[in-house]
């Protein structure tokens, strides 16, 4: 019963905060008469014909800021998930030995002496 319970919150607070548009757009269209009367910016004006939609785009706007400000948040938290607290060190380490092989000649070479080739001149 507890884990239903738990997992219907859960579902709830999901929906609720992908859906906050669809919220407000809800409770606009409940109580527009109570905004257009009370809460409109421009209810001096009643040539524009507002009717308390200049309400409705400035709480819009701010579920929007809202939910980027989350979004800024939350993207924030998996950076820091991610990277190391410190910095990370890599040091690598070098063989202390050294292998020296010996010269080995070839067997069976015939020894020419270089000193009779001369390359042609460009005169």
């Amino acid at each position: 019963m507890l884990n239903r319970l738990i997992a219907i919150v859960v579902l709830v607070t999901l929906i609720g905060t992908n859906l906050s548009r669809f919220i407000v757009y809800a409770g606009f269209e409940a109580n527009q008469q109570f905004i257009a009367a009370n809460l409109c910016e421009n209810k001096s004006r009643p040539w524009m014909h507002c009717n308390g939609h200049c309400y409705l785009m400035n709480k819009l706007r701010q579920t929007e800021e809202k939910e980027k400000k989350q979004e800024r948040a939350e993207q924030k938290n998996r950076y820091h998930e991610v990277l190391p607290g410190e910095t990370l060190k890599i040091t690598f380490k070098f063989p202390v030995f050294m292998l020296i092989y010996p010269e080995c000649l070839p067997l069976n070479t015939v020894q020419r002496s270089f000193d009779i080739f001369h390359p042609p001149r460009n005169v």
